[in-house]
């Protein structure tokens, strides 16, 4: 069980992070409103689809651009391009897109060494259908992704890792909940520090309960959006924040154009939002995270780990995909002084 009322990390580590989630490769396409009314797609949220429905949409978008991704990979890159040592854990298949997958975060700067598997189901993909105003409807084939147990949980990466960050979409297979239980338990017994990305509210209110359980018993720093933190103490935002103070040492809550807050030790920091025009809102929470993670990790003032989360946010906003196309570290030391 986690230890209440330290929000200071143990820094040495060989690693600064090491993120646990679904590799998944990303797949990208602009549409309009009237594609996913047509399709029965609800804006902005994240649906599990089967094969044939993934083979079905795929072949229904229009040109797209394929990317390795997943909400805690794509952390771990940004962590890297900040400068920071990260570590991976997350299921491809011993397949094509399970190689470009393993490559493409590797020459990230990311250590990934989960094995692959090679029982015949394929990488898993998201298809993420992009609307003119830069919100992100995700339709995810998790394939080789769920298969991720309690075996490929390494002691000596979880207890080498200063924080062991784990990516709520990957709580819906149990072998996986089992395996964030596991590195939870490790990393504690280390005397290191979990967190947990809430991910999504459609995911929230699946296991609203389990989720609750998770946070009070496990989790040390908290992230969520505005949708995600309401949804998992079903009330308002204020309320929602101050109930959260009562189960981890750390919160932060991000609240898109009106920025973020950090609640920690009685305390209350507000950063703004960084100012940026808004093409792909595709992986904001995932680049926040790892803006306060490397700050954090740092021994930076919570203030800053937010200010450089939104800044890593604002970057990957402007964009199409979920993958800096800028040096973070420059960016980040050239908007903070560094």
């Amino acid at each position: 069980m986690k230890a209440r009322g330290v929000v200071t990390v143990e820094r040495n580590a060989a690693f600064d992070v090491v993120g646990i989630g679904n590799a998944i490769v990303d797949v990208l396409s602009k549409t309009d409103d009237a594609f996913l009314e047509t399709h029965g797609l609800a804006k902005g949220g994240m649906r599990l689809i089967d094969t044939a429905e993934a083979e079905d949409l795929y072949a229904k978008m229009g040109p797209g651009i394929e990317m390795s991704g997943g909400s805690a990979g794509n952390t771990m890159a940004g962590i890297a391009t900040l400068g920071g040592r990260g570590a991976y854990v997350g299921k491809v298949a011993d397949d094509q897109l399970g190689t470009v997958y393993r490559h493409d975060i590797r020459a990230a700067g990311v250590s990934f060494d989960t094995p692959p598997l090679s029982d015949g189901t394929p990488t898993g993909r998201c298809l993420i259908l992009v609307t003119p105003d830069g919100q992100r409807t995700m339709n995810t084939f998790l394939g080789a992704a769920v298969v991720l147990t309690p075996a490929d949980i390494d002691p000596a990466v979880i207890q080498g890792s200063q924080v062991t960050y784990l990516e709520g979409y990957l709580w819906d297979p149990p072998p996986a909940k089992e395996a964030f239980l596991k590195a939870a338990q490790v990393a504690h017994a280390g005397g290191r520090k979990v967190a947990l990305s809430l991910s999504d509210a459609f995911c929230v209110n699946r296991h609203r309960d389990s989720f609750l359980d998770l946070v009070a018993g496990h989790i040390d720093i908290l992230f969520a959006n505005e949708s995600e933190i309401t949804a998992l103490y079903q009330t308002d935002f204020d309320t929602a924040a101050e109930a959260v103070k009562q189960h981890c040492d750390v919160a932060v809550l991000t609240r898109s154009e009106k920025g973020a807050i950090v609640l920690a030790g009685g305390q209350t920091v507000s950063v703004a939002a960084e100012p940026t025009t808004v093409v792909d809102t595709t992986g904001a929470g995932d680049l926040f995270a790892a803006g306060f993670l490397r700050g954090f990790t740092q021994g930076m003032a919570l203030g800053d780990c937010a200010r450089m989360g939104a800044i890593c946010a604002a970057e990957i906003i402007s964009h199409v995909g979920a993958r800096p196309q800028v040096d973070l570290k420059a960016l980040v030391a050239g908007k903070m002084g560094a």
